[in-house]
C-alpha cells in the first residue's frame, strides 16, 4: 500500500455507484437472460427456483455461454469450486485452451465440463473412508449457486460452485449434507403449509445471513510473529495496560487506513455479486465485522467463504494481515460468526415472521415451537457442529455465548407461550410505541423481541440468531444439523395435527393442543437471563442441559445414537459420512493442539530463552559490579539487585520447566491410538499446559527488557495501524 510521509493515504478517484458495478464478475439472473437461448434460460431458471434436476439437455448451451462471458472477462481458466471437510475451499485450475486434431490451438468449455469434475479425493480428509490408491471423487455442479470470476493479476478464474463426493457417491464435503437437508426442511415445511391451507406455495427454502468478525494488524508485526503465521494466535504476549476495558472501539470511528480497506473489500464483493451491507468496530481493539444480506442457506455459505478469501487478499495487498481465529489476543474479546437463520416460501413468505391474524400467528408458533423443539433435543448436537480447538477459547468466556444451549424468545413470545400453556387463548401480536417524549423525535416502533447478547440461540424478531459458530469456520455443518433438527420437529407436529384433527374438528384448538405438548416438552431450553452468569450453569444443569466446555468431548454427539438416527432418518447424512466427520473433526482437534505446542516449543528454544538469557547475562553483570563494591554501596540495593536476578532465574526455569513438561504431555497423547480418547487427553492435558507455559514465558515478558524482547508486544500490535 502507498502511504505518502505525511501518514495519508491517497485519495482515489471517485467510484460509481455501487449498483453499477455489482454482480459483474457473477454469471447471475441478468447475464443467463441476456447470454442463454430463451428456452435455455427458462430450464436453467426453473433448475435454480424449484430445486429440480438439471436437464443435461441444455449444459453445453449454458457452458457455451458461460465460457464466452468468462473470456470476454479476460478468463483464460475454469475450476471447480468446493468445500472439502477442511472448512476451507478447494479449486483445481484447468486451461480453457485445448488443441484440435490439426494441432490448433482453440478454446473450448463443454457440458461435461461443466457438470463434473475429478479432483484426487485420497489427498483430502475423509475420516478414514479413503486410502490414498482410493483417489478417484468427483465433483458436481451446484446450479443453485451462481458461477463467478475471482479476478487475478493477470486475468482471472471462472469458479464453479460445487459439490464433492467419492466414487461410491458418499458425501466428502460440506455442503452435500447442507443440500439435503434444505430438501428435507422443504418438505416437512411444505406438510405444515398444507395443514394450514396454503396449496400454492410449491417450495420452502432455509435463508442464512451472516455477521463475519475479524482482528486486522499491519503485516509487519504478523511477520514477527511465528505463532500468529502458523496457529493464528498469539501463544504468548502479556497483557497490555489498556485492552478495551474503555468500551471506546465498539461502534467508534473507523481508522482511515481501515475504512480504505473495508471500501476495497466491499468492491471486490459487490463485483462478485455479494450484498455487503454494514460495517463497524467491534469491542476489541482492531477487531471489525462485515455482515451480508440474507440469501438461501447454499448460496449463503458459498458467500461467507467468499467473504474470508476477499478478507484475506485484501488485507496482504494493503499491507495487513487478517487474523480469522476465533481468539487471536488473550484476554480481549474473541471472534464468531452470527448465522441468522430463517425460513422462506416460493411466495415470498418468512415462516419465522408472526402474522397479525390468529390463523398466522398459528403457523407462525409452529415453526417457532418446532424450532424450540430441535434445539431441545439436539443441542449436543448443534454444541458439536460448532466445536474446534479455537472455538472452546471464546464460549463461555463472558464475551460469547457458553457451551450451553438455550433459546431466548424475548417477553412477549415467552409470555405467548406461557398463555398456551396455561390453556389460554392468543391474540394478534399487537405494535408497541416508544414516545420519547422529545418534540423534535418520532415516535419508534418496539419490537416484539428485546435482544440478549449473552443467548446462544435468540430469537431475534423474523429470524433466529445462533450465535456460537466460530469465526473462521464453515457455517455449513451448524445450518445442516439446524435444518435437519428442526425438519423432523415439525414432522412430529404434522404427524400429531393430522392425528388430532381426525377427531377434532376445530382445527385451531387441535393445534394450539399439540403445540401445549411441545411448549410443555421444551420449556427447560427457554431462557430469558443472563447467559454469562455462574448461576445459569447450576440452573442448566439442574434442567438437564449439557454444559460441554472442550471440544474433545463435544464432538462426541456426533456419534449419538439418537443424533444419527435423526440425520440418517431424513437422508442427510448416512451413518458412514456422520462417523467420518466425527473422525476428520477428531483429528483436526488434536493436529490443532499438537502444532500449537510444538510452535510454542520452538517459540521457547530459539527465540525467548535466547532474549530472556541476554537480560539475565545484563542482570549478572550489574550484580557482580554492585558486589565488587559492596563496601561503598548500600546494602539494600545490592539486595534489591540481587532479588531481581532471582526472581529472573526462576522464571527462566519455569518457562524452561513447563516448555518440557507440555512436550512430554503431547507426546504420550500421540501414544494413544484410539482417536476419541486422543482428542479427551489432549483436552484434559495439552490445553491446560499449554495455557500454564503461555503464563509462565507472559511473566516472563513483563520483566524482561523491551528491547531485549524478539517478538511484537500486544501494545504494538493492537494499537499502532
Amino acid at each position: 500500500m502507498s502511504i505518502a510521509k505525511n501518514g495519508h493515504i491517497p485519495k482515489k478517484e471517485l467510484k460509481s455507484s455501487s449498483s453499477s458495478y455489482f454482480g459483474v464478475n457473477s454469471f447471475n439472473d441478468k447475464v443467463m437472460r441476456e447470454k442463454l437461448p430463451k428456452e435455455i434460460y427458462l430450464k436453467l431458471r426453473d433448475t435454480i427456483r424449484k430445486g429440480s434436476k438439471l436437464d443435461m439437455s441444455i449444459a453445453d448451451s449454458v457452458a457455451h455461454a458461460m465460457k464466452e462471458w468468462a473470456i470476454e472477462k479476460g478468463v483464460t481458466h475454469f475450476t471447480h469450486w468446493f468445500q472439502p471437510l477442511t472448512g476451507l475451499t478447494a479449486e483445481k485450475h484447468d486451461a480453457f485452451l485445448e488443441l484440435d486434431d490439426g494441432g490448433i490451438v482453440v478454446e473450448r468449455f463443454g457440458a461435461h465440463q461443466l457438470v463434473q469434475g475429478e479432483p484426487d479425493a485420497s489427498s483430502f480428509p475423509s475420516g478414514g473412508r479413503r486410502s490414498t490408491f482410493e483417489a478417484r471423487g468427483y465433483t458436481m455442479w451446484d446450479a443453485s449457486s451462481p458461477a463467478f470470476i475471482m479476478e487475478s493479476p493477470n486475468g482471472g478464474i471462472l469458479c464453479i460452485p460445487s459439490v464433492f463426493i467419492s466414487y461410491n457417491g458418499s458425501a466428502l464435503d460440506k455442503k452435500t449434507p447442507l443440500l439435503r437437508s434444505m430438501e428435507a426442511i422443504k418438505k416437512s415445511s411444505l406438510r405444515i403449509l398444507r395443514l394450514f391451507g396454503n396449496k400454492t406455495a410449491s417450495r420452502v427454502v432455509t435463508t442464512i445471513g451472516t455477521e463475519q468478525e475479524y482482528f486486522l494488524i499491519d503485516r509487519h508485526f504478523y511477520n514477527l510473529r511465528p505463532d500468529l503465521q502458523i496457529t493464528g494466535r498469539t501463544l504468548i504476549g502479556a497483557q497490555p495496560p489498556k485492552g478495551q476495558q474503555m468500551g471506546d472501539h465498539y461502534f467508534g470511528s473507523i481508522k482511515e487506513r481501515v475504512l480504505a480497506f473495508m471500501e476495497d473489500v466491499e468492491t471486490e464483493l459487490y463485483k462478485l455479486g455479494i450484498p455487503a451491507k454494514t460495517r463497524h468496530n467491534e469491542v476489541a481493539p482492531h477487531q471489525y465485522e462485515i455482515a451480508t444480506i440474507y440469501a438461501e442457506a447454499n448460496i449463503g455459505g458459498d458467500r461467507n467463504q467468499l467473504i474470508m478469501e476477499v478478507l484475506k487478499k485484501v488485507a496482504n495487498r494493503r499491507g495487513l494481515a487478517l487474523l480469522l481465529h476465533e481468539k487471536p489476543f488473550a484476554g480481549i474479546n474473541g471472534s464468531g460468526k452470527h448465522n441468522n437463520w430463517s425460513l422462506e416460501d416460493s411466495e415470498g413468505n418468512n415462516l419465522l415472521d408472526p402474522g397479525k391474524t390468529p390463523e398466522e400467528n398459528l403457523q407462525f408458533l409452529v415453526f417457532l415451537v418446532a424450532t424450540l423443539r430441535a434445539v431441545y433435543k439436539y443441542g449436543d448436537l448443534l454444541r458439536a457442529s460448532v466445536a474446534t480447538a479455537g472455538n472452546d477459547h471464546r464460549l463461555g468466556a463472558n464475551e460469547a455465548p457458553p457451551a450451553i444451549m438455550s433459546v431466548f424468545l424475548g417477553e412477549r413470545l415467552s409470555s405467548i407461550l406461557d398463555d398456551i400453556k396455561a390453556g389460554k387463548s392468543i391474540k394478534a401480536a399487537e405494535e408497541f410505541v416508544i414516545d420519547l417524549g422529545l418534540s423534535n423525535l418520532p415516535s419508534i416502533l418496539r419490537d416484539n423481541t428485546d435482544r440478549n447478547r449473552t443467548s446462544p440461540f435468540a430469537f431475534t424478531g423474523s429470524k433466529f440468531e445462533f450465535r456460537a459458530i466460530g469465526s473462521s469456520a464453515s457455517v455449513s455443518l451448524a445450518n445442516t444439523v439446524l435444518n435437519g433438527a428442526v425438519s423432523e420437529s415439525l414432522n412430529l407436529i404434522a404427524a400429531d395435527i393430522e392425528k388430532l384433527i381426525v377427531a377434532e374438528p376445530d382445527f385451531q384448538a387441535a393445534v394450539l393442543k399439540v403445540l401445549r405438548k411441545y411448549i410443555i416438552e421444551t420449556e427447560p431450553i427457554r431462557f430469558e437471563g443472563n447467559n454469562y452468569d455462574k448461576a445459569w450453569q447450576k440452573e442448566a444443569a439442574r434442567r438437564g442441559l449439557p454444559n460441554v466446555r472442550r471440544s474433545g468431548y463435544a464432538l462426541d454427539a456426533l456419534v449419538a445414537e439418537k443424533n444419527i438416527r435423526m440425520l440418517s432418518s431424513q437422508s442427510i447424512f448416512s451413518e458412514e459420512e456422520i462417523t467420518s466427520s466425527y473422525h476428520t473433526k477428531l483429528e483436526q482437534y488434536i493436529k490443532t493442539l499438537e502444532i500449537e505446542a510444538a510452535t510454542l516449543n520452538d517459540l521457547i528454544k530459539t527465540q525467548i530463552l535466547p532474549a530472556a538469557i541476554r537480560h539475565q547475562n545484563q542482570l549478572q553483570e550489574a550484580v557482580s559490579g554492585l558486589m565488587s563494591c559492596q563496601e561503598e554501596m548500600n546494602g539494600e540495593i545490592i539486595a534489591t539487585e540481587t532479588e531481581l536476578l532471582s526472581e529472573y532465574l526462576g522464571a527462566i526455569a519455569s518457562v524452561h520447566s513447563n516448555r518440557k513438561t507440555l512436550m512430554e504431555t503431547v507426546a504420550g497423547g500421540l501414544r494413544i491410538d484410539n482417536l476419541s480418547k486422543c482428542a479427551k487427553y489432549f483436552a484434559d492435558n495439552v490445553v491446560d499446559q499449554i495455557e500454564t507455559v503461555r503464563q509462565s514465558v507472559d511473566f516472563l515478558e513483563s520483566i524482561t527488557s523491551d528491547d531485549l524482547w524478539p517478538l511484537p508486544k500486544y501494545s504494538e500490535m493492537l494499537f499502532i495501524l
